[in-house]
């Protein structure tokens, strides 16, 4: 089998047994890159002789007998917002274009300690704002599907390497969707892990209440394999989940969901979802049924609310998130200025790009004196009366179905100079990082075009290895 269609598991059972070396896994995806990255602009910095080196020693660990890791040999590429020692940084912004951090992010420390390779560093939405990954200020991304389509945003850079074979695996953040629409765009599987789960110290952040990292993958055992990795309780980030027991998210994946009960909204099937969409999601719910679960139609009244909560209360965030950044600690800083106040105002001028600059005077709108209470705070009522609804669904299910996007990928320029039209294309994710609830996309299908289908699986808090089942039962059957 070629090097680049084998999985984490198999590249793993064969680096082990010593029928592959991780250096030659890693020559072979290097090659890979350097002959369909110029077209795709997945990414922003890659890390060859690092990379080299450290499968070499890999390689010597196995030879010697030593123990190795979890992720012992197999290359990994990073979102641009996820700190990495020596490695740059950038967010895909002006701003941070040569920004080289002194430290690694929890996630990555956890990552070599399982022996796992960076190979790179991919490209996304400038700091995470955009579902299209048009918003980054050195290149745009192509979906490896189809060239002349997005391959969403804003981790689309983590989602196109897999898709394109130039990354057995990546990571992404997700804000309101920012994994699962660019992995159902380009047809790979990708997680958004319930809040708290993974640690977010290192992760440069958007909106520090609904920001997540989680893995991309080819499969769901894959991303179940790195979830078991990235996961656990941190005391760097005061947000993740205190006392949460350990799981092992492969076992008793391959056990089927005979049994389980799955609730299909009502809403996420009307007005404004795609004909081919739909069809793909109804020919899943026959599939579950024959697999053995009870898929039964539901209402999840306040989804499209969702949606301007979800967009005052990020934008609050990065507004405030945003202001370290003015040329004076770090990052950007122009050449010529009057005073304090010029710098400030011509760094941010010129080193943010239009959408970030958009979701700044909108939060700050948000958040300014007489309009706090208006936007601001009913958004976070609104947040609360969503998380209590998705909270009741799941006393009555296992699990919630759902498209990922209403839209299949569209054309690259299609939507990005009318944002509101692209804010309305994640009108179905918003809501799960609301609420904090974890949810899968994976492939169902594809257009009469042949571009990529996904949908969700959406699980109750910490309910990833009922979501995994799931999604392994039907990934089976494709």
């Amino acid at each position: 089998m070629d090097i680049l269609d084998m999985t984490v598991e198999e590249l793993r059972a064969a680096i082990l047994d010593k029928k592959l070396k991780s250096e030659d896994i890693v020559k072979a995806y290097f090659e890979n890159i350097r002959e369909k990255d110029p077209e795709i602009n997945a990414y922003i910095t890659l890390c060859e002789d690092y990379a080299l080196k450290e499968a070499r020693n890999v390689d010597k660990k196995i030879e010697a007998g030593d123990k190795v890791g979890k992720l012992a040999g197999i290359p990994i590429a990073i979102k641009d917002n996820i700190c990495t020692d020596g490695i740059k940084t950038t967010c895909a912004s002006k701003m941070l274009y040569d920004f080289v951090p002194p430290y690694d992010a929890t996630v990555i420390k956890k990552l070599k300690a399982e022996d796992a390779i960076i190979i790179g560093k991919v490209n996304m939405d400038e700091f995470a704002m955009g579902s299209s990954t048009e918003n980054s200020a050195f290149k745009v991304t192509k979906n490896p599907r189809d060239i002349t389509r997005v391959p969403g945003g804003s981790s689309g850079g983590s989602a196109a390497v897999v898709a394109a074979k130039m990354a057995p695996i990546s990571l992404g953040s997700d804000t309101g969707g920012s994994i699962r629409q660019p992995a159902a765009f380009c047809g790979v599987v990708g997680l958004k892990p319930t809040y708290g789960l993974v640690s977010r110290f290192g992760l440069i952040a958007f909106a520090s209440s609904l920001d997540q990292i989680g893995p991309l993958g080819k499969t769901v055992k894959d991303c179940a394999s790195l979830l078991d990795i990235i996961c656990g309780e941190d005391e760097l980030d005061n947000t993740s989940a205190k006392g949460q027991k350990k799981e092992d998210y492969l076992e008793g994946i391959d056990d089927g969901i005979k049994g389980m009960k799955i609730g299909m909204p009502k809403e996420f099937l009307g007005e404004g979802l795609d004909p081919e969409i739909k069809e793909c999601v109804e020919n899943t719910i026959e599939k579950l049924k024959n697999l053995g679960a009870e898929v039964e139609s539901m209402t999840l009244p306040i989804t499209e609310e969702g949606l301007s909560a979800y967009y005052i209360i990020s934008s609050a965030e990065a507004s405030s998130n945003l202001a370290r950044f003015d040329g004076i600690r770090y990052g950007y800083r122009p050449d010529d200025f009057e005073d304090v106040y010029d710098l400030m105002e011509t760094t941010r001028s010129e080193a943010f790009g239009d959408e970030v600059k958009r979701r700044i005077m909108l939060g700050t709108y948000a958040l300014s004196s007489g309009y706090y209470d208006a936007y601001y705070k009913r958004a976070l009522k609104l947040k609360k009366k969503i998380k209590n609804q998705f909270k009741a669904a799941f006393e009555k299910y296992d699990l919630i179905l759902s498209p990922v996007s209403p839209v299949l990928p569209f054309k690259i320029g299609e939507k990005k100079s009318d944002p509101l039209e692209m804010y309305l294309a994640d009108i179905y994710t918003v809501n799960i990082n609301l609420a904090g609830i974890p949810a899968i996309s994976l492939p169902c299908g594809a257009s009469k075009d042949g571009v990529p289908i996904g949908l969700q699986l959406l699980g109750p808090h910490f309910g990833e290895k009922k979501i995994f089942k799931a999604a392994r039962a039907l990934e089976k059957e494709r």
